[in-house]
C-alpha cells in the first residue's frame, strides 16, 4: 500500500486538471498509477509521471488515485473558467518490514529505474540497458541488443545478425565478457572473446557494459567489458511464457537450400581410424552431398520462467529457458581483387554471386538458488548451459572477369560454381557457488568457485567445386573439379577460483571500505583440426551425363588423411591479487586500487612442427582510480584511470600454416600482449530514472596493439599470409553522449559516440629498382585501428499508454565506416560502407497479465557494404555504381518479423 501526500492549489478556478505522481522515497515518476475524476473519466499516469483532463465543465469533482500496491486516495478539486488546477502528488511506500523492502527491490531488478539509479550510483564508469528495455526491443539475442548502449557497434555474421561487440572502436579482442560478474569460457575456435549470439537476450534480467575498471575485476579489458546479469530468484510466485512465429522476406522471394545436417560424421577417418590409415571413398558418407530446397517452416520462438521462495523467504528457485528455431539468409556479391606492377589500383578478377541459407537452432537454461542461512551467511549456485546450432548451406557463382572471353554485353564468361555444407555447434556450461559471510561488524568475505566449459564443431565441413560456362547469359554447369571435407573442434575448460575481504572503517567521518582479494584460474583447451582432398576420376564426370548430383560423382581421396599443426593443447593459469580502498563523503566517492596478475601461457604441438612447444611468462601491475564528485544527489562528474592489458589468443600463438580461400594464415609465436593506459572523464545528470544526460570523454594509448594483417613473406616476398602482430603504438580517444526525455506518453532515447584512433603499420608498396625489375619495398602507413568507426549513434522513439497496455518503439542505429581488412598495399584496406538499420516493436495487453507483441528487424533492407576507396582499372564492371571506389562486397539480408504472445504472472 502507498500513502499519497499531495500539494493542491486548492480553490483555484479552471477547465482543466493536471499533474505529476511521483515516489515520495526518490522523488522517481510513477508510471502507469489511474488517476479518475468522479464524472467517470480516467487516465493513467505516462513516462514521466504525469496525468492531464481538458475540457472540464465548471462544478467540484472528486480525483481518485489508485495504483497496485499503493493506498488509494481522494481529493476534492474545485473546477472554474480560465484558471488551472496543478497537482503535485507524492506517493510514500507503506510497506515498513525490512524484508519486504529488500524482496521488493529484487522485483524490480529488470526495470528501466534500477538500470537508470544503477548508473549513477556506480563505483565506475558504467551504462546500463534494463531488462525491461532488452523485452521491449526488437533484439532476440545479447549481440543485437548491446548494440543499443552507447560506444558499442557490432561485428555481424554472415546473415546480418549481430555477434561479437565493438567497445569504443576497439575490436572485440580487447573486451571481455562477464555472467553475473564472472568471466565464462568461450566457444569460439579462434580466440578468448565469446560470441554473443549464443545467448537469448530475454534470460537476462540487466545487461551491463563496464567502461572503466576498478582493481577487483580482471585486468584484460581494454575496450571494456559486457556483464550479463541474469535473471534473479523471485520476491514471491513467478510465472512467465511465450511463443512467436515469424518469416524472413528474404526467402518470400526464394527458396532455402539444406541438407541432413544431423547425419553428418561426427569423427573424421583421422580420429576413427589412425594417422597411418589410408582413407577411401567408403569411409565418408553422402549426407554433405546431397541438398534439397524449399521455401522454409516459420520461425518458432519460445520461453519459460518458473521462480517462487521457500522456507520463510530464506530460499528463492529460479529456473527459466529459451527456444529459438530460425531460418535465416542472405543474397551476397563479392569481388576477387589483385594488384600487379606498380598499379595504385585494383583489378577486379571474378565476380562470386553467392547464396546463403542458415537454419539456427539457440538453447539457453538457466537456473538460480539463493539461499540465506541467516543475517550474516548467503549462499547463491548459479547454472546455465547455451547452446546454438547453425546449419549453412553456401551457393557460389563466380564469373571470370578477366579471361574465357568475358563479354557483358553479350553474356559469355568462363565460371565456377562452388557449394558449402557446414554445420557448427557451439556450446557453453557454466556452474558457479558463491558464498557472502559477514565475520564481524566490520569484517565480511565473499567467494566464487566456478567451473566453466565451452566447445566448437564442425564436422564434415564440405566444399565441391565445378567449372562451367555463361553463353548469352545461360549459364551450365559442366564438369566436377574437386573439393574438400574438413573436420574442426575445440574444447575450453576453465576452474576458478575467487575470494575479497572486506573492512569497513572511517576516515574523516565518512565511510571507508579496505578490500583485498585474489584470483587463480586454470585454463586448458584441446583443437583438433583435421582436412581431406576430394579428387575426381579422370577424366572428369560432365554434369547431366555422369552426374546430376554430386553425391553421384565416384570422388577419390588420396593418400594417408593427416592433422595440420592446428591440432595441439594448450593452456593458461593466471594468478592476480589486489588491494582496494573504497571511500565514501558526503559529496565525493574516490575507489582506488592496485591489482597484480602473473600470466603462464603455452602449447603443446601434438604433431611435429618447427616448433613443437612454446611457453610466454608475464607479470603485471594494474593501478586504477574512479573519482565521483556529486555536485547534487543526482548529478555526477566522473574521473578514472586504469591500465589494463589484452593477452594473444592460443590460436595466434601456434606455429601453424593454413590454406582458406583467399589467402594463407599463418600463428605468429613471438606475438606479446597489449597493455594500455585508460582515461575517463564523464557528467552526469540523472533528473529522474527516465529523464538522464551523460556526457563524457575517453582516451586511450595502446602499447603493442595487436592487428591481423596481410603481409609478405621475410624470405619469398612474394607469398602474402594473414597473421597477427604487435604493431607499436596506437592512440584512441573519443566522445560519448547519452539523452533520454519523457513527455507523458512520448519518450526519446538517444546516444552518439564519435572515435578517433591512429596505429601506424608497414604496408606493401611495388617500385622499380636500377635495373627497371618490380621490388615490394615497405611503407609506413597510419590507419584507424581495424572495426573502428568514427561514428556511431542510437535513436529510439517511444510510446506508452499504461492504461490500454500499449507499448512501441521506433529504433534507428548507425555505424560509420570502419576498415573491414586490413590489405597488405598501401591505401588497399577494404572498409565497411557506413550503415543505417531500422527496427520497429509492438507490444499491446490484452489481458491483464496477457501481451501479443511484434518484432520487426531490418525495416530499409539495408545491405552491408566493403568497398576500397579508389576506383578498379577494369571499368564497365556490374555492381560498380560507387563513384570513385571499388565495390568488393555487398550481403543482403532483407526483413524479418515476428509476431507472439506472452503471459506473464
Amino acid at each position: 500500500m502507498l500513502v499519497f501526500v499531495a500539494s493542491v492549489a486548492w480553490g483555484l478556478k479552471a477547465q482543466s486538471i493536471s499533474g505529476n505522481v511521483v515516489d515520495r522515497g526518490t522523488g522517481e515518476p510513477v508510471v502507469g498509477a489511474t488517476v479518475s475524476l468522479s464524472n467517470g473519466q480516467s487516465v493513467s499516469t505516462g513516462l514521466n509521471g504525469g496525468f492531464s483532463f481538458h475540457k472540464l465543465a465548471e462544478g467540484s469533482y472528486e480525483v481518485k488515485i489508485t495504483y497496485q500496491h499503493y493506498q488509494a486516495i481522494q481529493i476534492p478539486v474545485s473546477v472554474t473558467k480560465d484558471q488551472p488546477v496543478s497537482l503535485q502528488l507524492s506517493l510514500a511506500n507503506a510497506a515498513q518490514n525490512l524484508d519486504e523492502v529488500v524482496v521488493n527491490g529484487a522485483q524490480q531488478a529488470s526495470s528501466e529505474q534500477v538500470a537508470r539509479l544503477r548508473e549513477l550510483s556506480a563505483s565506475q564508469v558504467i551504462n546500463t540497458l534494463s531488462g525491461r528495455a532488452i523485452q521491449l526491443s526488437p533484439d532476440l539475442t545479447v549481440a543485437n541488443a548491446v548494440q543499443r548502449i552507447s560506444g558499442v557497434s557490432l561485428e555481424r555474421n554472415s546473415n546480418g545478425d549481430g555477434q561479437h561487440a565493438i567497445l569504443r572502436g576497439m575490436d572485440k579482442r580487447y573486451n571481455y565478457t562477464l555472467v553475473n560478474g564472472v568471466k565464462i569460457s568461450s566457444p569460439d575456435n579462434r580466440y578468448r572473446y565469446v560470441p554473443l549470439d549464443i545467448f537469448p537476450s530475454e534470460l537476462l534480467d540487466r545487461l551491463e557494459v563496464y567502461k572503466s575498471l576498478t582493481a577487483d575485476m580482471e585486468g584484460d579489458a581494454i575496450g571494456g567489458a559486457i556483464n550479463m546479469l541474469m535473471k534473479d530468484a523471485p520476491a514471491a510466485k513467478t510465472f512467465a511464457a511465450n511463443l512467436a512465429t515469424g518469416y524472413s522476406q528474404l526467402f518470400l522471394d526464394r527458396d532455402f537450400k539444406s541438407y541432413q545436417h544431423q547425419s553428418v560424421s561426427r569423427q573424421s577417418p583421422f580420429e576413427r581410424y589412425g594417422a597411418d590409415y589410408t582413407a577411401t571413398a567408403a569411409d565418408f558418407n553422402a549426407v554433405p552431398l546431397h541438398y534439397s530446397e524449399r521455401r522454409p517452416l516459420p520461425n518458432v520462438i519460445g520461453g519459460l520462467t518458473l521462480g517462487n521462495r521457500f522456507m520463510d523467504n530464506r530460499l528463492g528457485v529460479l529456473v527459466a529457458g529459451s527456444f529459438q528455431n530460425t531460418y535465416r539468409g542472405s543474397n551476397s556479391i563479392l569481388f576477387n581483387e589483385r594488384r600487379e606492377g606498380d598499379e595504385s589500383r585494383s583489378t577486379l578478377t571474378a565476380l562470386n554471386e553467392r547464396q546463403f541459407s542458415e537454419q539456427q537452432t539457440r538453447l539457453g537454461l538457466h537456473a538460480k538458488v539463493d539461499f540465506r542461512l541467516n543475517d550474516s551467511h548467503r549462499f547463491r549456485f548459479y547454472n546455465a548451459y547455451m547452446n546454438f546450432k547453425n546449419a549453412q548451406v553456401r551457393d557460389i557463382a563466380a564469373i571470370n572477369l578477366q579471361y574465357g572471353g568475358y563479354n557483358p554485353t553479350e553474356g559469355h564468361a568462363d565460371m565456377s560454381f562452388s557449394t558449402r555444407a557446414r554445420v557448427t555447434r557451439q556450446a557453453i556450461y557454466n556452474s558457479t557457488l558463491q558464498g557472502d559471510h559477514r565475520l564481524s561488524t566490520r569484517l565480511s568475505t565473499d567467494w566464487s568457485l566456478v567451473y566453466s566449459h565451452a566447445s566448437s564443431e564442425q564436422p564434415d565441413n564440405t566444399t565441391v567445386s565445378t567449372v562451367g560456362q555463361m553463353t548469352n547469359f545461360e549459364r551450365t554447369e559442366t564438369y566436377a573439379a574437386g573439393g574438400r571435407r574438413r573436420w574442426e573442434h575445440n574444447r575450453d575448460r576453465d576452474l576458478n577460483a575467487l575470494v575479497n575481504f572486506t573492512y569497513a572503517s572511517v576516515l574523516w567521518e565518512a565511510p571507508l571500505k579496505i578490500k583485498v582479494g585474489g584470483l587463480y584460474r586454470d585454463k586448458q583447451r584441446s583443437n583438433f583440426f583435421n582436412e581431406h582432398i576430394m579428387r575426381t576420376p579422370i577424366p572428369q564426370p560432365v554434369f547431366g551425363q555422369d552426374y546430376e548430383r554430386y553425391d553421384e560423382i565416384n570422388w577419390t581421396f588420396g593418400g594417408p588423411s593427416y592433422a595440420s599443426p592446428l591440432t595441439y593443447d594448450a593452456f593458461e593459469q593466471i594468478g592476480a591479487g589486489y588491494t582496494q580502498f573504497d571511500w565514501k563523503s558526503e559529496k565525493v566517492d574516490v575507489i582506488a586500487g592496485v591489482r597484480a596478475e602473473h600470466t603462464s601461457q603455452g602449447f603443446h604441438m601434438l604433431y611435429v612442427t618447427t616448433l613443437p612447444d612454446g611457453e610466454q611468462r608475464y607479470f603485471d601491475i594494474l593501478p586504477s582510480v574512479n573519482f565521483k564528485y556529486k555536485i547534487k544527489h543526482n548529478n555526477n562528474l566522473r574521473a578514472s584511470y586504469y591500465r589494463s592489458l589484452n593477452r594473444p589468443g592460443f590460436f595466434e600463438i601456434v606455429p601453424y600454416t593454413i590454406l582458406n580461400e583467399d589467402y594463407t594464415e599463418r600463428g605468429n609465436p613471438d606475438l606479446k600482449r597489449a597493455i594500455a593506459d585508460n582515461f575517463d572523464l564523464r557528467y552526469e545528470l540523472l533528473s529522474s530514472t527516465t529523464n538522464l544526460v551523460m556526457v563524457g570523454v575517453f582516451y586511450k594509448h595502446i602499447k603493442d596493439p595487436i592487428e591481423y594483417t596481410l603481409q609478405a613473406d621475410a624470405i619469398r616476398g612474394q607469398d602474402i599470409y594473414y597473421a597477427p602482430g604487435n604493431f607499436g603504438d596506437a592512440q584512441n580517444l573519443g566522445l560519448e553522449i547519452d539523452f533520454s526525455r519523457y513527455f507523458n506518453k512520448i519518450g526519446l532515447r538517444a546516444n552518439y559516440t564519435y572515435t578517433h584512433s591512429a596505429i601506424t603499420t608497414d604496408k606493401s608498396k611495388r617500385i622499380r629498382d636500377e635495373n627497371g625489375d618490380f621490388v615490394l619495398i615497405n611503407v609506413a602507413q597510419t590507419r584507424p585501428l581495424f572495426g573502428q568507426s568514427a561514428h556511431i549513434g542510437n535513436l529510439s522513439a517511444l510510446y506508452k499508454d499504461t492504461k490500454t497496455g500499449f507499448d512501441a518503439q521506433l529504433t534507428a542505429n548507425y555505424t560509420g565506416e570502419r576498415i573491414f581488412t586490413v590489405a597488405q598495399f598501401v591505401d588497399a584496406d577494404y572498409w565497411q560502407k557506413g550503415f543505417l538499420q531500422l527496427d520497429a516493436s509492438l507490444e499491446k495487453r490484452l489481458k491483464r497479465r496477457t501481451f501479443v507483441f511484434l518484432k520487426a528487424q531490418n525495416l530499409l533492407n539495408t545491405p552491408m557494404e566493403v568497398f576500397q576507396k579508389s576506383a578498379p582499372t577494369n571499368g564497365g564492371l556490374p555492381y560498380q555504381d560507387l563513384s570513385g571506389e571499388t565495390l568488393i562486397q555487398r550481403d543482403s539480408y532483407q526483413r524479418s518479423l515476428l509476431i507472439g504472445l506472452r503471459v506473464d504472472f
